[in-house]
């Protein structure tokens, strides 16, 4: 380990013409093109960020030959999940279909297709983005995630699968953009769902105004498709009884230690954490995501931070 330190130490200023190129000085001679334009009356609604750019902190400073360029601010992250338009979720015995649209796009669907099966509506509310049939109750609303809605079906209380399979079909069939948000079924959606605070003990945890039961089901599903890299993130248990998740995590300052950080500690290996994830119930449509040690190695809490941010970009 000595010799690999002397040699990071005589390589570090081998930069624009030695063994590696240094890319910043690059950002000098970049030149800007103009920025690209949609054309107007364009529907808004179809249009998002595929690929996000983030923004720089701080300024390029262009003096003199040794500096660096602005380091982008951090995405949240776990945004690269691949989603199906159309999903299933459950908890206990309740069922229900996350579609991939705001509850404005996907009110009109619902109302094609109670016409196409010949539902007997019975009641409509658009603010509420509910149908009464004679067959069972169909309704829509805000999903946890920004762009998502929740759908639907059930009969005293109890959700229909035949129906809910009838549902997803239906949407499957169509896309994202099939039909335009009404004026009422925009008043169904909703926006800033989590909110980040930090306690008098210093400790971070994420406010969710939505039923834990509800979170807990959403997370559920983000976490078994991103906690899934050995090594790095890894969900361990779920208990949809106690409402929490076990992971093995990588924390940031375990993948930030320098190397002479790792010279100087016995244990020289990068290892991720045990780590749990606690969803607590704080009232009505009220969750709070806590994030809880469960090993003996040293968690911070810029750690925690960190970990419920990735979390919470799961939900967003």
């Amino acid at each position: 380990m000595p010799l690999v330190a002397l040699a990071a130490l005589a390589t570090a200023g081998c930069a624009r013409e030695g063994f590696y190129d240094d890319r910043n000085i690059d950002y000098v001679k970049a030149q800007r093109s103009a920025p690209l334009v949609l054309p107007e009356g364009r529907n808004e609604q179809r249009y998002r960020d595929a690929m996000p750019v983030p923004e720089a902190q701080g300024s390029l400073r262009t003096g003199g030959e040794r500096f660096r360029a602005p380091t982008p601010e951090r995405l949240p992250a776990g945004r690269e999940v691949e989603r199906d338009f159309v999903e299933r979720r459950e908890v206990g015995n309740d069922r229900w279909l996350v579609v991939g649209a705001d509850p404005g796009m996907v009110w009109p669907q619902l109302q094609d297709f109670a016409r196409a099966r010949g539902l007997q509506v019975q009641a409509s509310d658009d603010a509420r983005g509910m149908l009464e049939t004679a067959q069972g109750r169909l309704s829509v609303r805000q999903g946890l995630r920004a762009g998502d809605s929740e759908v639907r079906c059930d009969q005293n209380g109890r959700p229909v699968a035949a129906c809910l399979d009838a549902l997803e079909q239906h949407f499957s069939a169509r896309s994202a953009t099939a039909s335009a948000a009404s004026l009422a079924g925009q008043q169904i959606s909703r926006e800033d769902r989590l909110r980040f605070e930090q306690l008098d003990s210093g400790e971070w945890v994420v406010r969710i105004p939505l039923d834990i039961d509800r979170v807990w089901a959403e997370l559920s599903h983000q976490l078994e498709a991103d906690f899934s890299v050995e090594g790095r993130r890894e969900l361990l248990e779920q208990n949809p009884q106690q409402h929490d998740f076990l992971v093995n995590y990588m924390t940031a300052s375990e993948r930030e230690r320098g190397m002479l950080q790792i010279i100087l500690s016995p244990d020289v290996r990068q290892m991720p954490q045990e780590i749990r994830l606690v969803l607590e119930s704080s009232g009505p449509e009220r969750t709070t995501l806590r994030a809880v040690n469960e090993s003996e190695r040293r968690f911070t809490e810029g750690d925690a931070r960190e970990l419920l941010d990735r979390v919470s970009g799961l939900l967003r």
